[in-house]
């Protein structure tokens, strides 16, 4: 069950990654356009297309940040078996079902890793100041 859970967590980064590319891309895009809006007459408009266009990017830059940046941390704490990973894991797995086909296929596949007997045993950590018996 540990290889799942590393597959899961490199998918999950790979996701996220992949949206912060896509936030970079989309920031750039439509910054590019304000930009070029903006250096139309001011009788055209370009001031407030300029401005319309940089507001639309940074809505879409911040709402695919504020998606793939949970799975980015996610995974990576995944990596390292912390139980917090695993909780925020469930939960995103479970968000993820309704984004047909591949979000989906993620989602049930983190739920059956994580919410497995031998899954939850990975992240189960002794209490601080537990002594062994001898």
């Amino acid at each position: 069950m540990q290889q799942h859970v590393k597959i899961l967590a490199i998918l999950h980064i790979v996701l996220g990654g992949l949206g912060l590319l896509g936030a970079l891309i989309v920031m750039a895009v439509f910054g590019g356009l304000a930009g070029v809006a903006g250096m139309a007459d001011h009788a055209d408009g370009g001031l407030i297309a300029g401005g319309v266009l940089g507001l639309i990017g940074a809505v879409v830059t911040v709402v695919v940040l504020v998606i793939s940046l949970p799975g980015l941390i996610a995974g990576i704490g995944l990596l390292s078996f912390q139980p917090w990973a695993r909780i925020l894991t469930i939960i995103l797995s479970a968000l993820e079902l309704p984004g047909f086909p591949f979000h989906t296929a993620l989602g049930i596949y983190g739920l059956w890793v994580l919410l497995s007997n031998e899954g939850t045993a990975l992240f189960q950590r002794p209490a601080p100041g537990y002594a062994r018996p001898i």
